[in-house]
């Protein structure tokens, strides 16, 4: 019988289904689409200013400054501790929640909520280092699936719950405490996985493949600095075995892995295909995670929740089903993304635009569920295609590495705008102003992309009668 179980605690289901649970149990957050009614309503007596301007700003900047180590944390850790950490920061936060009052108490918890957001990467990367190549296919699209599935369910049951059983907003976040809850205990269950992408490498003599070359999917090879690690030392130092076994002392191994990471960014970089998309990723990201920030307080502000029927949950659930929905296109799409890529990003970040100056312009509160539906579609669509045509020409270790730092500069530009836009120590505009400047700026994005694109597809066509008339010629 131990033996039995032995056998499956090493296969790829066992951690396959642990670790669903835990992104179910993590993502089934029914109160996620009532926080501001709840902040701005008898419970906690927050003014809207308060909300926007002092409260959810600490979010990105604690998100900011946690995300790069934790980043290196996750996989030096080797990812479970990680997951353990997510699901006390979770806990703390709807404790807080439930229990604390005051601005202070509420910054507090969008300290403790950017803390658990930085770990998501523990989520996304604990599966690789548990199961083999085989399987990574499958077990991406469980564990990507299971969350869109609890945050539709989540979304639905809180809306059902508020509409129907009226029950209140407090309610809510005991139910959503009870959640994270069963996911950190989920997170116990999870074997502990022996390697890592960085830090805790098998097979490590393999070359790493330049992005340029035709890499084999999903990591089948390995950074090169690992090989001259532990391979022949270099003639000047020529270290003794015993030297070598100090040079693997955590601070040298840090750094090792740093001027490896800064490498393989360079690598990825260089490639202006992978550069364009990865430049609209940044920019767009940004854009959209400051929308999803800021767009309770929107809805707030068109319709009062005192005195409004609220519908945040049905909108946020139809949303994520149409998002889903349009992810789940891209595979049936047929389209030349080289010629066609940077068109398809200019149009649908103008649609981006348009459905936001929708939400800034019209007062109507139908309009704004309206504009939202139509802008998280076109945003789940284009990051679908852009994460299609940054991964397939990488391997999984430097997809990774790209989609971290892609997100870490959308982070980035998303603390510039909070900044200046939001944050009562810079602008401190109105919650209607900041979409018009978030219209503006994804009008920026569209612009770019539009002008670029209309170069490519006028070189290609050039080209192609160049080489018409040479050949007609011949």
């Amino acid at each position: 019988m131990d033996c039995w179980k032995g056998a499956i605690s090493h296969s790829w289901i066992y951690p396959t289904v642990i670790i669903c649970a835990n992104g179910f149990f993590s993502a089934m957050m029914p109160s996620e689409s009532f926080l501001t009614p709840y902040l701005t309503g008898p419970d906690k007596n927050l003014t809207i200013e308060e909300v926007t301007n002092q409260i959810f700003p600490v979010w990105t900047y604690s998100y900011l400054a946690l995300l790069f180590p934790v980043f290196l944390i996750t996989d030096y850790m080797r990812y479970k501790p990680i997951l353990l950490l997510q699901g006390i920061s979770f806990i703390i936060t709807y404790l807080l929640l439930l229990f604390a009052h005051g601005v202070l108490a509420m910054q507090l918890v969008e300290f403790f909520y950017g803390l658990a957001t930085a770990t998501e990467v523990a989520y996304y990367a604990y599966i690789y280092s548990v199961v083999s190549t085989d399987h990574y296919q499958r077990v991406t699209s469980y564990c990507r699936s299971i969350t869109l599935v609890a945050a539709t369910v989540a979304a639905l049951l809180g809306q059902l719950l508020v509409s129907l059983a009226d029950v209140s907003y407090f309610h809510l976040h005991v139910i959503t405490l009870t959640s994270v809850s069963l996911a950190f205990v989920c997170s116990f269950a999870l074997p502990m996985p022996q390697k890592s992408m960085f830090f805790h490498r098998k097979d490590v003599s393999e070359p790493l493949p330049a992005p340029e070359k035709a890499a084999p999917p999903l990591g089948s090879d390995r950074p090169s600095s690992y090989q001259e690690d532990k391979g022949s030392p270099p003639a000047d130092r020529a270290p003794t075995p015993e030297q070598q076994a100090d040079d693997a002392k955590p601070r040298n191994q840090v750094l090792r892995v740093l001027v490896q990471l800064s490498k393989d960014l360079r690598d990825c970089y260089s490639s202006r295909k992978l550069l364009y998309w990865s430049l609209w990723w940044a920019l767009a990201t940004a854009g959209f995670n400051q929308v999803l920030n800021y767009i309770q307080v929107l809805w707030d502000f068109r319709a009062p929740s005192h005195s409004s029927a609220v519908y945040n949950g049905a909108v946020e659930a139809i949303a994520t089903f149409l998002g889903s929905a349009t992810s789940m296109a891209v595979g049936y799409i047929q389209v030349n993304w080289d010629l066609s890529g940077e068109l398809a990003l200019g149009i649908f970040s103008a649609m981006d635009a348009s459905s936001l100056f929708l939400m800034h312009f019209i007062d109507n509160i139908w309009a704004c569920y309206a504009g939202y539906l139509v802008f998280k579609a076109c945003y789940m669509l284009l990051i679908t295609i852009a994460t299609f045509q940054i991964a397939v020409n990488l391997s999984m270790e430097r997809y990774a590495l790209m989609f971290g730092f892609n997100n870490f500069i959308a982070l980035l530009l998303q603390t510039i705008l909070t900044v200046v836009v939001v944050d009562s120590k810079g602008l401190g505009l109105d919650i209607s102003t900041q979409f018009l400047i978030y219209g503006s700026y994804f009008t920026f994005i569209a612009g770019i992309f539009l002008i670029r694109s209309i170069y490519t597809i006028t070189s290609i066509k050039c080209r192609n009668t160049d080489v018409t008339g040479e050949s007609i010629d011949q």
